[in-house]
């Protein structure tokens, strides 16, 4: 095989990985959750994955944005996209909800976004429409089937699900305001300033924690997970998939990411996959896959 060969070959496998890397973000919040606070976890990991991306940024010689505006909108996007993206995700793995179905509800964001959108007076098709009908059907149903059950690390409640829901808004709000307002930039550059606003706006909240860290094993490994494989080793991923004009394969992937998630759940956790969970898993992915499907 060519070199040209192996590295197409990397390049249509650089989607998929990306997937399973994005897969296990819900998995590490529940390998560290039983031994911390969510939002003093999140300080350390948004702190060390700065410190991280800095010697990289110096190294490759990057720049850096050169307007306050647009510093002004990383910051935004950061507080949204991080703080409160995986705040909620992160908290509400801590009230019990299980991986499976807080990936399941965040990965409703390409739903959300169309529904935002049309309010905002830009048409959804008729195809969008019938799979917003799907996706939210297939959460119901998984959800309907472990409300007030389940395990003490896979219930749903009130509160959990209250809690998840201010991270599927964040991403989604934080999505849509990076697309109308952040300027193409460095993508190291940009997670440094996302990173550092996201970390003063979880400092606050981790300081009214008033559970300590527990450094073991587990919370070590989900840290150094956190930072260098989710934040370094995805953005990464990421920045490579957007140089090779690939990035368009990780959209129509993300909605494989709830199923992935909790497959790897029961298999390092024992979160039943229950035929409700199948199936509504299922119905949504199918769902999702009508909304962010490219029209012919």
């Amino acid at each position: 095989m060519t070199h040209e060969a192996q590295v197409d070959r990397w390049v249509q496998l650089m989607p998929v990985v990306f997937v399973l890397i994005w897969s296990t973000g819900f998995i590490v919040a529940r390998y560290g959750m039983p031994h911390g606070p969510p939002f003093h976890f999140l300080a350390i990991r948004f702190a060390l994955s700065v410190l991280c991306f800095l010697p990289w940024i110096w190294l490759s010689r990057s720049r850096w944005p050169v307007t306050g505006v647009q510093w002004r909108h990383l910051a935004i996007t950061g507080v949204l996209m991080h703080a409160g993206y995986l705040g909620g995700v992160w908290a509400a793995v801590k009230a019990g909800m299980g991986s499976g179905v807080s990936a399941l509800v965040v990965g409703l964001q390409p739903v959300l976004t169309a529904v935002w959108v049309s309010a905002m007076g830009t048409r959804v098709s008729a195809r969008q429409w019938a799979g917003l009908a799907l996706g939210l059907a297939g959460l119901v149903l998984v959800v309907s089937a472990k409300f007030g059950a389940g395990s003490a690390g896979d219930r749903v409640d009130m509160l959990n699900l209250a809690i998840v829901a201010i991270g599927l808004v964040s991403i989604t709000a934080g999505t849509l305001y990076q697309k109308r307002y952040v300027a193409p930039c460095d993508v190291r550059t940009a997670n440094a300033i996302q990173l550092g606003s996201a970390f003063l706006v979880t400092v606050p909240l981790a300081l009214l924690e008033r559970e300590s860290m527990v450094w073991n094993g587990e919370s070590i490994g989900a840290m150094a997970w956190s930072v260098l494989v989710l934040t370094l080793g995805g953005s990464s991923l990421l920045y490579l998939l957007i140089q090779r004009g690939a990035a368009t394969s990780v959209t129509s992937l993300l909605y494989l990411v709830p199923p992935v998630a909790a497959v790897l759940a029961w298999a390092l956790f024992g979160e039943p996959i229950t035929v409700f969970t199948m199936l509504g898993m299922a119905i949504t992915a199918l769902g999702v896959s009508l909304v962010v499907r490219r029209q012919p």
